[in-house]
């Protein structure tokens, strides 16, 4: 392995146990101080309906830490597999469920196994059981033309391999599937320091 390859695939194990750790603490100490919104001040600033929010378990809009809304273009329908990739506490994979009904599926994929038991906590009582698995987005561990949308929230820029992510998103949609996503992009190119930052990376 070359150095260069070696660095880099060092910086990826660091950036993802800082991934584990932010959340984590997000998730377990949702009052506490964050550099990004999170909670219901984030879900109210991306347009989350109020009256949803309401309906959720408090736990999981309190571990809400995404950077928008990918239910406004998700057109989620009644029956349908939903994948909820980085699905967090579950906020994102709980309004799903309400959505596909108890004829539909939700599907969670984590980095943090922790978090697939908290989401699951919080989808107590749905008509809709939450499958979630523990893996990584760039090896989804789910079975080739096997969902209908998949959506996503301020986790897609978390990786090193963004093409690989999306060539794992579009091999497990079924022919003529959706994606919705919302992320962050940067608009230039980012000096080395930023790049080289775990924290920032993970924020």
């Amino acid at each position: 392995m070359s150095d260069v390859l070696a660095s880099q695939a060092s910086l990826e194990e660091t950036l993802k146990g800082e991934i584990l750790r932010m959340y984590q603490e997000v998730a377990e100490n949702p009052d506490a101080e964050f550099h990004f919104y999170h909670g219901r001040t984030a879900a109210e600033l991306f347009d989350y309906p109020p009256e949803e929010l309401e309906a959720a378990p408090e736990a999981a809009v309190a571990s809400f830490a995404g950077v928008g809304n990918p239910h406004l273009r998700a057109d989620i329908r009644e029956g349908e597999t939903v994948l909820d990739l980085g699905s967090g506490a579950g906020l994102d994979a709980i309004l799903a469920s309400r959505k596909v009904g108890p004829a539909g599926k939700v599907i969670g994929v984590d980095l943090n196994p922790a978090m697939c038991e908290k989401a699951r906590a919080n989808m107590t009582g749905s008509e809709t059981p939450l499958e979630c698995h523990a893996g990584r987005m760039e090896d989804l561990p789910l079975p080739s033309d096997s969902v209908d949308v998949v959506i996503s929230n301020g986790v897609i820029n978390l990786s090193f391999r963004k093409r690989r992510v999306m060539e794992e998103m579009f091999r497990v949609l079924k022919p003529g599937g959706r994606v919705s996503i919302t992320d962050i992009v940067s608009g230039k190119q980012l000096s080395q320091s930023i790049v080289n930052d775990p924290k920032l990376w993970a924020s």
